[in-house]
Parts: C-alpha cells; structure tokens; sequence
C-alpha cells in the first residue's frame, strides 16, 4: 500500500466575489438575481435550524413542516431584504427575528394557506430533521435554544463536509476519514503511531498532516461564518456565539 502524502490540498476559489449575506444586505430591489440566489442558498443551508424552531412552536408536526415552508416562501417571494434593520446585522439574527414574526401571524390568523409552487430551491428533508432533532424535543429545550445549536451544527457540518470534498479531490479520503475524528482535542503519540500503522506512513508525518487539517478546518470556518456576517470584526464574535451555543447542550 502507498504511503500517503501528507501534504497541503488544493485550494477551491471563492464563489462569491463578496460574501452571501453581504451581497444580500447591499441588494434593495427583487429583480438583483444574484442577492436572490445567495439568500436560496443560504436559506437551503439553514433551513433545520428554523424547522427546530417550528417543531418547539406547535405540537404539530404537520403544521410546523407547513409553517416551515410557508415561511422560506414567504421569504423569498418577497424583498425581504430591501428593508434591513441594523439591529440585524447578521444572517443568524435575521433569520431567528425573521422566524419568529412569521409564528406570530400563523397564530393569529390560524389560517391554513395553499402555498402551490412557493417552495425554496430543493424540497426540505422533513424525515432526517425530525431524526436529528429528536433528542433535543425531548427534552424541555426552549425553541431558541434549539434555533442557536441547530444553526452551530449546521455551521460546523458544512465545514466537515467542504474539507471532506477537498481531500476526495486530492486523493486524501483515507487520510481525511482517519484524522477527521481528532481535529478536536489532542491525539496523544499513541493515537498518532497507531493511525501511522494503519496509513503505513510515519508518525511524525501523521502529526504533520493533522496539523494541516485543523488549520485548514479553521480556515474553512471562518469563510462559511463570513458568509452570514457583513464584516470581518463580527467573525470571531460569531465562532464564540457558535461554542457557547453548543456547551448549553
């Protein structure tokens, strides 16, 4: 078996000549196509967390896969952001107010609405988010709470999931899928000499390459937290909101 190469992977290009939300809030008519399209994927990425949301609102599962739905219709056959508050300044705040003005109108009126062909890019998975949410509707976990966890799983899933794409690209799978389960915490010189033997690569190269993916991982992060702020500064505030969010579990 080949030894693997520990060395650096291919660097994808930016998609985005600004980020998402940036080119998002900078965007005042309908009509701006690419601003339309960056809020379909943005909302594409974090439609579980608002689905959590939902599911804490009504005792309904039915109705809160229709308030679900409603709402990114809602959302995205409108200008929804022609009018942006300062106050929300990040995708994360706008979504979570944006959610809970919707519940508060479907309480009011109770209406049921025939919504037709009003659905986001990709239908919505409702069957994976009621497996993934259920321990947290066990319990008695408030709907925000649910919301801010559900966004940082998101977050941190799609990072897994662009660094994992990165090393298939590159030939890595078999490195990626080994050290994956040690970018948190420390791997102990017993943990790096075991996955040398299995990789038949050395330890010393193993502590290398791990090295390398935990900053890659870092890097990764903070791009797809960027996507959901308009500046640099809110970054870093946004990876501790992103922890503090995950060690309420």
């Amino acid at each position: 078996m080949t030894s693997p190469s520990p060395g650096p992977v291919a660097r994808p290009q930016r998609r985005f000549a600004t980020t998402r939300w940036s080119l998002i809030r900078q965007a005042r008519h309908q009509t701006d196509a690419p601003a339309r399209a960056a809020l379909e994927e943005l909302c594409q990425a974090y439609w579980l967390p608002v689905y959590g949301f939902m599911r804490r609102q009504t005792r309904d599962v039915h109705e809160a896969q229709d308030w679900t739905q409603g709402f990114f219709a809602s959302l995205l056959s409108r200008n929804a952001f022609a009018d942006l508050k300062p106050d929300l300044g990040r995708f994360r705040s706008f979504l979570l107010a944006a959610a809970k003005h919707y519940v508060c109108n479907e309480q009011d009126r109770k209406a049921t609405v025939i919504r037709g062909g009003l659905i986001i890019v990709q239908s919505l998975d409702y069957e994976d988010g009621e497996r993934q949410l259920a321990q947290e509707l066990s319990r008695e976990t408030s709907a925000e709470s649910i919301f801010e966890r559900r966004w940082a799983l998101a977050i941190l899933g799609r990072v897994l999931s662009s660094l994992r794409q990165e090393y298939e690209a590159a030939g890595k799978c078999e490195l990626f899928e080994a050290l994956a389960e040690h970018l948190s915490g420390q791997a102990t010189d017993e943990t790096l000499v075991s996955v040398a033997e299995c990789l038949q690569t050395t330890a010393e190269a193993i502590r290398v390459a791990l090295h390398r993916l935990r900053k890659r991982y870092r890097h990764l992060l903070r791009h797809e937290i960027s996507q959901t702020t308009v500046s640099a500064d809110e970054v870093e505030d946004e990876i501790r909101h992103l922890f503090q969010a995950l060690s309420r579990d």
